[in-house]
């Protein structure tokens, strides 16, 4: 009788390992993607698919000097982000876009990515929108 008592205690033990196995993970989290012509807003570290262009990454604000709300300045002041594109077949390409000077686009390949706007703060949102590149 221990016998058969000692390989129940052992099934029973096992018992929540052999349930563990069967749950399934959850999937990964998808890159979300932007279609051409459309404001698509990123936070630093995000990534977004462009399709047939790539992927685009908002690595961080690298600069920010504009005038602050409800202050009158001299100069509007101008803020700096950091990107990198990934084209479908290539390798990576950093660049910086700005709010104040130029560049406040950037070629890629047939498309061009424009910065339309940039919240304040320390990990601002950026808004973009990707245009054909045209003429």
């Amino acid at each position: 009788m221990t016998r058969v008592f000692r390989m129940m205690l052992v099934a029973c033990a096992a018992m929540p390992l052999v349930a563990c196995t069967t749950v399934a993970a959850e999937p990964p989290e998808a890159t979300p993607s932007a279609a051409q012509g459309q404001d698509y807003q990123l936070r630093p570290g995000q990534e977004v698919s462009l399709g047939q262009a790539g992927r685009l990454r908002y690595e961080r604000l690298v600069n920010d000097s504009r005038c602050a709300p409800d202050v009158q300045c001299v100069w509007a002041g101008d803020a700096e982000v950091a990107f990198q594109w990934t084209p479908a077949n290539g390798s990576r390409n950093a660049f910086s876009l700005h709010t104040g000077v130029d560049p406040r686009q950037h070629s890629m390949g047939a498309h061009r990515l424009v910065l339309v706007s940039l919240d304040r703060g320390r990990a601002p949102q950026a808004t973009v929108r990707l245009e054909p590149a045209g003429p």
